[in-house]
């Protein structure tokens, strides 16, 4: 006799065998990359014996070490936080109460958004608090204090309401009045506010959190603009940006759209190379952009949004969706934010299946900035600052080639040096 289970039940069952399994796999792929790291702990890799010391080495696997233990600890507790909030009912606990607080409409479903949000940032703050005062603090890396932290976290509050709640008013608004079609211009607003957004962020947001200055040192200005003009790059300035308030780890990035665009040094990198080096260095951020790689990662954002709007259409609709993880929607209606928060805590799961994917997709256009940046400035010049910043980031020479493949966006830095060439550099 076939047995058929009611659609709520299957979809619970689906949705603990896909949490249980990306866990699964997540745990297993840490616990890989810890193996490997500790394997190596002692061994310089051969082609770099001699290049890297053996105390920087075992102070990267130290660090790689401590962060990974820490991405495990991250992963249960979200795991745990998925679990509370739908079957466990502590979504439909908060939606009653704020039913019985506000009474149905659209300031209720607004306020349960928000107080979802709120409630998730402060139950993850511990591990948050963790990772910069404990495990930064121990390497030497953290550099912000614990007011600067409060203030950062306060001001990121502040900006985040100002934004985002006009923006999920909008949308569960559209979610309600415009039909089935919903979906459609519910993408449609949020690919604007995206666009949006990375006009706006470098200009007024970014300098809300970071003080962001010309470039000081005039040889240096006049190289980097040199730079630009050779690569075809118009951008609304060079500027310094004081990171070593926070941290020690170095970066450097353009940011913007059209004639936002801005390129931006950390004050930490231009502390540890040298000009050449850093020239090196904007030249494979400038290769993003002049490779196409932005535009087509906006593409692929646009059209990966576009099907997760459709499908979260579809299935704000269906009463088991709603039934089948632990909340009692209102069958005739009202149920937008609900279908959102349910929809963010359940699609994050599926994506460590696809991670490689992406992962690779991103490793290639680092390989293709790291040649565009050898085409236009110096290769050894880029080979010496890649193996600078990873000896000053603590970043590690022996990853697990699994771990890798699921969660690195750039490439290890021996596959680096070796696409740029021929000889290692020498030991800076």
């Amino acid at each position: 006799m076939e047995v058929t289970l009611p659609p709520e039940l299957a979809l619970s069952l689906a949705f603990v065998a896909l949490l249980l399994a990306q866990l699964a796999l997540r745990t297993w792929l840490l616990a890989r990359q810890m193996r490997h790291v500790a394997r190596w702990r002692d061994r310089v890799p051969p082609e770099l014996d001699g290049h890297v010391s053996a105390e920087a080495h075992r102070r990267a696997a130290d660090y790689t070490l401590a962060r990974t233990r820490l991405s495990l600890w991250e992963a249960l507790l979200q795991a745990a936080l998925v679990t509370g909030w739908t079957l466990l009912g502590g979504l439909e606990a908060l939606h009653q109460a704020l039913l019985a607080w506000l009474g149905p409409g659209l300031p209720q479903q607004v306020a349960l958004v928000a107080a979802f949000f709120v409630i998730g940032a402060l139950l993850e703050l511990p591990l948050a608090w963790w990772r910069t005062f404990r495990l930064e603090q121990r390497f030497g890396f953290n550099r912000t204090t614990l007011r600067l932290w409060l203030a950062d976290g306060v001001k990121g509050t502040l900006v985040g309401a100002a934004l985002g709640l006009p923006l999920v008013a909008l949308l569960l608004a559209l979610m309600e009045r415009t039909g089935p079609w919903w979906w459609l211009w519910a993408w449609a607003l949020w690919m604007a506010f995206s666009l949006a957004l990375m006009v706006v962020a470098p200009r007024w947001i970014a300098p809300l959190f970071n003080r962001f200055e010309p470039v000081a040192d005039a040889a240096l200005r006049e190289r980097l603009q040199r730079l630009l003009e050779r690569c075809g790059f118009r951008a609304e300035g060079l500027f310094v940006m004081d990171g070593s308030r926070r941290s020690a780890h170095a970066n450097a990035y353009f940011t913007g759209l059209g004639t936002a665009k801005r390129v931006v040094l950390f004050d930490t990198l231009l502390q540890q190379l040298s000009p050449p080096q850093v020239e090196a260095v904007l030249a494979h951020e400038l290769g993003h952009a002049r490779l196409g790689h932005i535009p087509r990662r906006l593409a692929w954002l646009a059209a990966a949004s576009a099907v997760a709007w459709a499908l979260l259409g579809w299935l704000a609709q269906q009463p088991w969706f709603y039934f089948g993880l632990g909340v009692t929607p209102d069958l005739l209606g009202g149920n937008a934010a609900l279908a959102l928060i349910l929809f963010l805590l359940v699609l994050p799961l599926a994506g460590v299946f696809i991670a490689p994917l992406g992962a690779a997709l991103s490793r290639r256009d680092e390989f293709a900035a790291d040649a565009f940046a050898a085409r236009h400035t110096s290769a050894a010049a880029l080979r010496e600052a890649l193996l600078i910043l990873h000896r000053d980031n603590a970043a590690t020479l022996t990853p697990d080639p699994w771990y890798v493949r699921f969660f690195y966006s750039h490439p290890p830095l021996l596959q680096r040096l070796q696409r740029l060439g021929d000889p290692v550099p020498q030991a800076a």
